[in-house]
C-alpha cells in the first residue's frame, strides 16, 4: 500500500567504497556465463524498476512491477551479493511491497558498500532507518539527500513530511496511548490478511487474504484477494474460511465493513484495473451476488474503495482518486434517497477530512458521530496511520491520530470496533508479523495485558490519547454514549427449529418504533445495537404463531452491553399462552398507561387477522398485600385491556376477561425479580 517517492537510476557506479564489487567481466573472469546472466536479470529487472518508479512519482499503484523487478534482482543478487547499487534496488523493490520490514538490510548494506552508488540512497537508508525505529539517524540521513541531491527542491514535501513522521513518532512512542495491540496468529498467514470488518458483538470476523485459494496465480505465484469469515470460540478465531457463492471471483475481491446488524457487506472488486465498491447481502445461509452500488459512488471515470456505512445507513462512505487531483484518493460520501430504491445522490467531498495524500480504510461508528479513517497525510507516524474524526453540529472535524502502539512507522489501516467499546481490529505490516499485512486486535484501557473489566460505555475515540503533528496533545473530546448489543434466535417452541420472524423493537417511553427487521430465515438469528438508558419493547411476530413480546430496561451507562435472547414461538391454536410484557400500569390502578398502546395494538390486528380466534384476557399479581383486593385488581386490568380491543372493534363475545390475583405464579414471590415475573398479562387462545 505504501510507494515510495524516487527516480529511476540506470547507471551504474563508478567508484568502489569498502567492499563493493562491481558489475564488471573483471571482475568474474571465471564464471563469463554467470556474469552475463546476471547483467542480463539486472537489465531485465531495470525494465520494471522504471515503470514502478514512474507510477509511484505519479502517486499511483506501481502494481507488481517492483515484484517483478525484485525477481529480476534476486537472480542477479544469488551471483554477485556484494553489489551497493544491486542492493539499493532491491531494498527499493522490498520498501515499496507489503513487507517493507526486507528493505531494511539491504539499503543498509547498499550504504555501507557505497553510500554515493545512487543519488536517493539517502533518502531510501533514511527510510529504512525510520523503519527501524532509528528516527533521530534517519533524519539525518534526509538531511543528507537534500542536501547532496541536486534537484531535491522537487522532493522537499516528501523530505519535509518523513522528518515529520520521525519527529512525530519520537514523540509517540515516548507517550504511548493506553492500548494493547497483539497479532491475532490464527487470522493470519506469510500472505496478505487485512480489511477486518467484526461484528458488533464480537464473535464473527470478515477480513480479506491473498492466500492460496485454487485460482490462477499471477505471474509471481501470488493470488488474488478473496473475502473470508472466521468466528470466534472460547477466545480463538477459527480457521478463515472462504465465503462460498458468488462474493468471491478471479478478480480481486476486497472486504470493507459489515453493517451493524450483520446482514450485508461492502466490498470492492478489481476488474480489468477498475476499482468499484459493491455490495452483498446474507440471505439464509448464502450470500448473494455482489451488486455494483449506483454510478454516483461506483463511478466509470474513476476507482472507488474503502466503503463505510453511516449510522443510519442512510449514506455510504468511500474513497474516490479524482482524475483531477494528483494527490491520490480522498473521501467521498453519497446519501440515499430511498433506501428501497436505492438512488444515491451525487457524491461530495469532505474537505475537513482530506488531505495533501493518499487517505485510506473508513470505519463509521454506530455513534454517528465518530469516524475512523486511514491516511498518509500530515500526523502520520509513517506510512497509513488511523486517525479519528467527530461530527460536530454537521461538520467533520480534523483528524486526529490515535497514537502508538495503534499506528507505528508502518501502514496501519482498517479499523473495526465492537459495539462495547473495548476491542478493535486493525491490519498493519508492521514488524514482526506473519508476513505482509497481519490482522491485529486492539485492546483498550487497562494497566496489565488482562481482559478489560472498565465500564464499556467509552467510545474508543475517547479512551484513547489522540496526538497532533509535533506533540502529544489532550485527548479528543467526543461524547460518550453507551451501546447494548440485542442479539437471539427465533425458534418453533415445540420443534425448536429457527423461524423466519420479524422483530419490532419501541422505545417505550416515547412509542416511538425505532426498528423494524427480519431474523434470518436459515438460522432465525438477529443482532441488533441499542442506546443504553432506554426502556424497550419487543415485539416478534410470524406467519402462523402468536406474536410473542417482551420489555426490558437498558440503564444509563450499564456496563451490562450484552443481551442475549432465546425466543421461543408458539402456533396458534387452542391452549396457546403468551405474556403480554409491554402493557403496564401505575401500581395499584387498572388505568392502561399510554405505553401500553403499541403491544395492544399489536394483539388488535392479530385478532383482526384470525377472525375467528376467541381468548382469555387474564391479570395476574403477586402475593404482596391482600388476595382479595389482587384479585379485584387483577380482574380490572384484565377488563380494561378487554375495553380497549372492544373500542378497537373487535367483539366482545370473543374475549373474556378473568383476574386470579396470585393464585397463578410463574415464579418464586420469595424474590423481586420473580415478583416481577409474577405481575403480568396474559393472552390465552380458547378457541379457533
Amino acid at each position: 500500500m505504501k510507494y515510495i517517492v524516487t527516480i529511476i537510476t540506470l547507471t551504474f557506479g563508478l567508484m568502489t567504497f569498502a567492499q563493493n564489487v562491481e558489475f564488471k567481466s573483471s571482475n568474474f573472469k571465471d564464471d563469463k556465463d554467470g556474469y552475463k546472466a546476471a547483467v542480463d536479470a539486472i537489465k531485465a529487472g531495470d525494465e520494471f524498476f522504471t515503470l514502478g518508479n514512474e507510477a509511484v512519482f505519479a502517486v499511483q499503484s506501481p502494481g507488481m512491477n517492483f515484484g517483478l523487478a525484485l525477481r529480476e534482482y534476486e537472480k542477479a543478487q544469488k551471483f554477485n551479493p556484494d553489489n551497493a547499487e544491486l542492493n539499493y534496488k532491491i531494498g527499493v523493490c522490498h520498501a515499496n511491497s507489503s513487507d517493507q520490514e526486507k528493505c531494511i538490510p539491504f539499503l543498509k548494506k547498499a550504504y555501507k558498500l557505497d553510500p554515493e552508488c545512487d543519488p536517493f540512497l539517502n533518502y531510501y537508508y533514511g527510510f529504512a532507518l525510520q523503519l527501524d525505529g532509528d528516527f533521530s539517524a534517519a533524519k539525518k540521513a534526509y538531511d543528507a539527500f537534500a542536501n547532496s541531491y541536486k534537484k531535491a527542491d522537487d522532493f522537499s514535501k516528501f523530505v519535509s513530511k518523513r522528518k515529520k513522521e520521525c519527529q512525530i513518532a519520537t514523540n509517540a512512542v515516548a507517550s504511548p496511548v493506553r492500548a494493547w495491540v497483539d497479532n491475532v496468529k490464527e487470522l493470519n498467514t506469510p500472505q496478505n490478511e487485512y480489511g477486518p470488518s467484526v461484528s458488533t458483538d464480537g464473535a464473527e470476523l470478515i477480513l480479506t487474504s491473498n492466500r492460496p485459494n485454487g485460482h490462477t496465480p499471477n505471474e509471481l505465484g501470488g493470488y488474488d484477494d478473496d473475502i473470508y469469515i472466521s468466528s470466534l470460540s472460547n477466545g480463538k478465531w477459527s480457521k478463515p474460511k472462504a465465503i462460498d457463492g458468488p462474493v468471491n471471483s478471479e478478480s480481486d475481491d476486497v472486504s470493507n465493513n459489515l453493517s451493524y446488524d450483520g446482514t450485508k457487506l461492502l466490498m470492492h472488486r478489481v476488474v480489468d484495473g477498475q476499482c468499484d465498491i459493491f455490495e452483498s447481502e446474507l440471505k439464509g445461509a448464502d450470500w448473494t451476488a455482489p451488486e455494483k452500488l449506483a454510478s454516483s459512488i461506483s463511478s466509470s471515470r474513476a476507482n472507488e474503495r474503502f466503503a463505510s456505512y453511516s449510522a443510519d445507513g442512510w449514506s455510504i462512505y468511500f474513497n474516490r482518486d479524482n482524475a483531477n487531483r494528483s494527490n491520490g484518493y480522498e473521501v467521498m460520501y453519497s446519501s440515499m434517497q430511498s433506501k428501497i430504491q436505492k438512488n444515491y445522490m451525487a457524491a461530495q467531498m469532505i474537505s475537513s477530512i482530506n488531505s495533501k495524500f493518499n487517505e485510506g480504510p473508513i470505519y463509521v461508528h454506530l455513534d454517528g458521530e465518530t469516524m475512523y479513517i486511514a491516511s498518509e497525510g500530515d500526523g502520520s507516524l509513517g506510512g497509513y496511520d488511523i486517525f479519528v474524526s467527530e461530527n460536530i453540529n454537521g461538520t467533520w472535524s480534523e483528524p486526529k491520530n490515535l497514537g502508538y502502539p495503534i499506528n507505528t512507522q508502518y501502514d496501519d489501516f482498517f479499523f473495526s470496533a465492537t459495539a462495547n467499546g473495548k476491542y478493535a481490529y486493525i491490519a498493519s505490516n508492521r514488524a514482526g508479523g506473519e508476513g505482509g499485512y497481519d490482522i491485529y486486535k486492539v485492546t483498550f484501557w487497562g494497566t496489565e495485558k488482562e481482559p478489560v473489566t472498565a465500564t464499556e460505555d467509552y467510545l474508543l475515540a475517547s479512551i484513547v490519547n489522540p496526538i497532533a503533528d509535533n506533540s502529544i496533545e489532550e485527548s479528543v473530546t467526543v461524547k460518550k454514549k453507551s451501546f447494548t448489543v440485542f442479539k437471539g434466535i427465533t425458534i418453533d417452541a415445540i420443534s425448536r427449529k429457527p423461524v423466519e420472524a420479524e422483530i419490532e423493537i419501541t422505545d417505550n417511553t416515547s412509542g416511538k418504533v425505532i426498528e423494524t427487521f427480519t431474523t434470518n430465515s436459515a438460522t432465525g438469528k438477529f443482532i441488533i445495537t441499542l442506546a443504553s438508558g432506554k426502556n424497550y419493547g419487543i415485539a416478534v411476530k410470524a406467519e402462523g404463531y402468536l406474536f410473542h413480546s417482551e420489555n426490558f430496561d437498558i440503564p444509563k451507562g450499564s456496563s451490562d452491553n450484552l443481551v442475549n435472547k432465546v425466543i421461543e414461538l408458539k402456533n396458534i391454536k387452542i391452549g396457546s399462552k403468551i405474556a403480554l410484557r409491554n402493557i403496564f400500569f401505575d401500581t395499584g390502578k387498572s388505568i392502561l398507561r399510554s405505553e401500553s398502546n403499541a403491544e395492544l395494538d399489536r394483539l388488535v390486528k392479530l385478532m383482526k387477522d384470525v377472525p375467528n380466534l376467541k381468548v382469555e384476557i387474564s391479570g395476574h399479581t403477586d402475593n404482596t398485600g391482600s388476595a382479595k383486593l389482587n384479585e379485584q385488581l387483577s380482574q380490572d386490568r384484565a377488563e380494561a385491556v378487554v375495553s380497549y380491543l372492544t373500542k378497537k372493534g373487535i367483539a366482545a363475545s370473543r374475549m373474556t376477561a378473568k383476574g386470579y390475583g396470585p393464585n397463578a405464579p410463574i415464579a418464586s414471590n420469595a424474590t423481586a425479580d420473580g415478583r416481577q415475573q409474577n405481575r403480568r398479562t396474559e393472552f390465552e387462545i380458547t378457541g379457533n
